[in-house]
């Protein structure tokens, strides 16, 4: 997590609305619980998603030009300001460093969820008597709730940083989609990546792969 706390720096987060307070039965409905592994074929490519938030951003300043209005909201390449080119690359870089975890292994019961991530920070879910609490953690204030089906996990981090996890399970109850989303008052447009686990058996070997930004696609070949 130092990575992550030094990129504080670059960007700062916009408040949202907080998921609302689980519903007891939804818990028995949806289970996440048992071993996930990255499909990286079925997720997103960082790059792909960087390359369409920054067309999204040069539109958005383009209809902002045409309508003669010079007031925030266009790109800034090589500034400081809203819509920087330091503060996009830094956005997409908290989210590859936030979703980067290549294995889940999920605990579930009528009271909690945890998600343990490899490499990373375990998210926790407390629903005792039907709703849950703001949970205090080392990096910010957590809040977890349901939306439908979907789990929400929303973390306030320091300087205003906000991340948001959004779960949910496919039909088969074997993929599950985690939509990770990054909010910063330094870019006008959220970044959102895509990452879908699949099944595994824990006892079993495979091949590894992961897509960052620096590195591109690795893949590594491991016993278990």
């Amino acid at each position: 997590m130092i990575a992550v706390l030094v990129l504080l720096s670059l960007i700062t987060a916009c408040s949202s609305t907080e998921p609302r307070p689980l519903e007891p039965d939804n818990s028995a409905k949806v289970s996440y619980e048992g071993f996930w592994e990255l499909n990286l074929g079925k997720s997103d490519n960082i790059q792909a998603r960087l390359d369409t938030l920054v067309r999204e951003l040069v539109r958005r300043a383009e209809r902002q030009a045409q309508g003669k209005s010079d007031r925030g909201g266009g790109m800034a390449i090589g500034g400081s300001g809203s819509n920087s080119a330091p503060s996009i690359i830094g956005l997409a870089k908290m989210a590859d460093l936030v979703t980067r975890s290549q294995l889940l292994e999920v605990e579930q019961d009528k009271n909690s969820i945890l998600i343990k991530r490899e490499d990373n920070f375990a998210l926790t879910c407390e629903f005792y008597k039907g709703s849950s609490q703001p949970r205090e953690t080392p990096y910010g204030t957590e809040v977890c709730g349901w939306d439908s089906h979907q789990l929400l996990f929303r973390m306030y981090l320091p300087d205003g940083l906000s991340i948001q996890h959004r779960l949910s399970l496919g039909a088969s109850g074997d993929r599950l989609n985690i939509a990770t989303t990054i909010y910063s008052d330094k870019v006008s447009y959220p970044f959102t990546l895509n990452r879908v686990y699949s099944r595994y058996d824990p006892d079993k070997g495979g091949i590894r792969c992961e897509m960052t930004l620096t590195r591109g696609k690795v893949c590594t070949t491991e016993a278990r």
